[in-house]
């Protein structure tokens, strides 16, 4: 099957990051116009210097997506410079140490401890339990995720309306369909980008708007490196617990998405698919470890 984007606009956010930068590639290869929204406009115009470069074409445009001013003109910038966005990639998000607890489980010694001196149960960047995570990490992570999701939804779906066709794919998780331990809010945020993407499709599919989402498995980079990697390169026990679980026995790499985000964009592929979460996680998600 080959994938024809020829002639469409397609806005990344997070188009600078691992999974982003991966995704911008394989759209503009296909053919579309690519603009690579980023907090960062340095590392948003080195994608497009690349895209450039294999003779693409792409705009680089900074803003924050839970900052509604920015992304509006955002899109403005997209309309001026492209006509119009008919692909949305959701590749904003991430996790934050002052929302990740140290340890996976709550043991004996922490009960003991939290009964003989509860006054030194206080949020902390160092998180032992849930009972020390920084009420304000958490939020901060679950706003990436999901607010940085429904906020460009909201501004970029709306130009959709207006030519009743339109693409939306949203970046789920293996922690959407059960909770990872040491990582609550982003699970919890990730769940709830399931739910929204449910809920869209259906609410959209009247304007000829399709939504869907894909669920990554486990890829390293810089944001779960120390979790998943030692600073000797070996696995962590954590690591060594996911590949484990991984019938591929490998960690995927940016370019594993690409297929299944370019078959979504595709009508005449995807036409009839909306409301879906892909994984794409090596088997992940299909394996009970037994």
């Amino acid at each position: 099957m080959t994938v024809d984007l020829h002639g469409k606009t397609a806005v990344v956010t997070g188009g600078s990051g691992v999974l982003g930068s991966a995704m911008c590639m394989g759209l503009a290869r296909a053919g579309a116009r690519v603009a690579v929204l980023a907090r960062g406009l340095e590392k948003a115009q080195q994608i497009v210097d690349r895209i450039a470069a294999e003779g693409g074409t792409a705009m680089a445009v900074s803003c924050d997506v839970l900052d509604a001013g920015a992304i509006a003109r955002s899109a403005g910038r997209v309309t001026e410079t492209f006509g119009r966005c008919d692909i949305l990639l959701n590749a904003a998000g991430g996790n934050s140490p002052k929302a990740t607890t140290i340890k996976e489980r709550l043991d004996k010694e922490d009960a003991e401890r939290m009964k003989s001196a509860p006054q030194n149960r206080k949020a902390s960047i160092d998180a032992a339990t849930f009972f020390e995570l920084d009420p304000e990490g958490v939020r901060a992570v679950f706003d990436l995720n999901f607010m940085g999701t429904f906020i460009p939804t909201q501004i970029f779906a709306s130009q959709m309306i207006e030519q009743q066709a339109g693409t939306i794919i949203n970046m789920a998780s293996m922690g959407s369909f059960a909770p990872m331990t040491k990582v609550p809010a982003y699970c919890a945020a990730k769940a709830a980008i399931v739910n929204l993407t449910e809920w869209l499709a259906v609410h959209l599919a009247p304007a000829g708007i399709r939504v869907n989402a894909i669920a990554p498995g486990f890829f390293l980079g810089e944001q779960n490196r120390s979790l998943l990697q030692n600073a000797d390169g070996k696995l962590t026990l954590r690591g060594q617990k996911i590949i484990a679980r991984t019938p591929a026995a490998r960690f995927g790499v940016p370019d594993d998405l690409v297929g299944t985000l370019l078959w979504l964009c595709d009508a005449s592929a995807s036409g009839f698919i909306t409301g879906t979460v892909i994984p794409v996680d090596g088997g992940f998600n299909a394996f009970t470890g037994i």
